[in-house]
């Protein structure tokens, strides 16, 4: 994957974010880690259809689409002011979903590319690797 100079990286599952600069060029990417500043999960409607119930017996699939909405919201909030103008994500493929559902139109405008794999807790040289191939 091409990944422009300056592109913001996020990396997200259902309880962690982790956001990168690249300041690589092209399929060579260099990443240097940003500050995340806290996560507002408070919103539970980023679960809709997932209430509690038989199918779902305990709130762990709303807190994770809670964190996710609140990671969303984050990075509308930057696509929106226009200080975030391209952005990849890699994300836990059902992270990834629950995203896709709160993206902004300008996040959308932002957006480079996604990957659909679990990188939380990788190094950000396991992170380059995987941009690299994708």
């Amino acid at each position: 994957m091409q990944i422009p100079k300056g592109a913001t990286i996020a990396v997200v599952d259902g309880q962690k974010l982790s956001l990168f600069r690249n300041g690589g060029e092209g399929d060579h990417p260099k990443l240097t880690a940003l500050d995340t500043g806290p996560v507002d999960t408070d919103n539970k409607s980023g679960g809709v259809g997932h209430s509690s119930s038989s199918a779902n017996p305990d709130d762990n699939t709303q807190d994770e689409d809670g964190f996710v909405a609140g990671v969303v919201d984050i990075l509308n909030k930057q696509a929106v002011s226009g200080s975030l103008t391209k952005l990849v994500v890699i994300a836990a493929p059902r992270a990834l979903g629950e995203m896709r559902k709160h993206y902004h139109a300008k996040l959308k405008d932002a957006l480079v590319g996604e990957i659909a794999k679990d990188l939380t807790g990788q190094t950000s040289a396991e992170i380059e690797k995987a941009l690299a191939a994708a």
